[in-house]
């Protein structure tokens, strides 16, 4: 599916906001618990550090402080609705987006969750800008925010070394399609086949209701590795072609390419497969890890504030997980003022 604002109304975005938690996790921390060495993290997945929540830390709390920052940097404490797109909800109902928006002071505004895995922010991104072009709102905020760690097997080498805590957020306000900011022509699909590839077997209504003993280990995260590099391959270069080619745009003219951070393999096989030199791609993966779906707003966040991401720049966001579910879009990055 690929979808645009209508002529003349688009969601531009004015403010952009990150958080990682205190608690940095190196290599080496991992290293005396799991059968794993340094150098085989760092080749595999190109991670040296991630940060982890500490105990009785939630989502929530990574989301307010990362929505705070937005509102800061868009210079506005005041938005129409707030779009949370997680994993790791604070509970199983309530959502966690009212709270989060009543905690912000934005209490009384539509607030709820969005549930698309590491391509949460894309899906959220896409609801944010489909509450501005229908007039619904003015202005959004939109936060994508993971403890993902809460839900990983701190014994699974595959996952433990990879998945990280952290939250990004960008504001959202109604304006002109061809202005910077404005958000590009979005693709979205699933594929819901391959939906055994990235899940947590228990704990949902299948399981509940099946009244029988989880098996050890279905209250964790699964993902099944090589099937899952060839999908993401596949699926982020197919949509980052769709999305530049509908945005009228061709990949040589990209400036910034600004993927899901899921492991350097999966991010160094799609730039390629687009031929973007590297010197255009923004990464952070060395520094945090895959912080699930706040990995692109995280990303974002931290390449404008090192002065990588500037004014002007044609980027090129791409992601995919677990549903399965991808997606992409284009964006001018606009001048933020920081």
């Amino acid at each position: 599916m690929t979808a645009g604002p209508p002529p003349g109304r688009a969601a531009v975005i004015v403010g952009v906001g990150s958080y990682v938690p205190p608690d940095l996790v190196t290599n080496g921390d991992l290293v005396t618990r799991l059968d794993t060495s340094d150098e085989w993290i760092r080749t595999r997945t190109g991670i040296s550090t991630r940060h982890m929540v500490a105990p009785g830390t939630a989502t929530s709390d990574l989301a307010v402080e990362a929505g705070r920052r937005a509102l800061k940097s868009a210079d506005d404490s005041q938005v129409d609705a707030v779009v949370l797109a997680t994993t790791t909800p604070d509970h199983p109902c309530p959502a966690t987006a009212p709270a989060v928006a009543a905690r912000l002071g934005l209490g009384g505004v539509a607030a709820f969750d969005v549930s698309a895995v590491c391509t949460g922010f894309l899906y959220g991104l896409a609801t944010a800008s489909g509450l501005i072009a229908a007039g619904v709102a003015e202005r959004v905020l939109l936060i994508a925010a993971d403890a993902f760690t809460t839900i990983i097997d701190p014994g699974d080498r595959t996952t433990a070394v990879i998945f990280a805590d952290g939250a990004g957020a960008v504001v959202l306000r109604a304006g002109e399609a061809d202005e910077p900011g404005a958000v590009g022509p979005i693709v979205l699909g699933s594929d819901g086949d391959n939906a055994e590839l990235i899940t947590v077997p228990g704990g949902g209504s299948r399981h509940r209701s099946a009244r029988q003993e989880p098996k050890p280990g279905d209250e964790y995260f699964q993902m099944a590795g090589r099937a899952t590099y060839r999908h993401a391959v596949e699926r982020m270069t197919e949509a980052s072609r769709q999305a530049v080619g509908t945005a009228g745009w061709e990949l040589s003219q990209l400036d910034r390419f600004a993927a899901h951070q899921a492991n350097a393999r999966i991010l160094q096989a799609v730039a390629d497969r687009l031929e973007i030199p590297d010197e255009r791609r923004l990464s952070n993966i060395e520094r945090v890890g895959n912080t699930g779906a706040a990995s692109i707003p995280l990303l974002l966040a931290q390449a404008a504030e090192r002065g990588e991401l500037r004014p002007g720049h044609r980027v090129l966001l791409t992601a995919f997980g677990g549903g399965l579910a991808w997606g992409a879009t284009t964006i001018t990055w606009p001048d933020l003022g920081h």
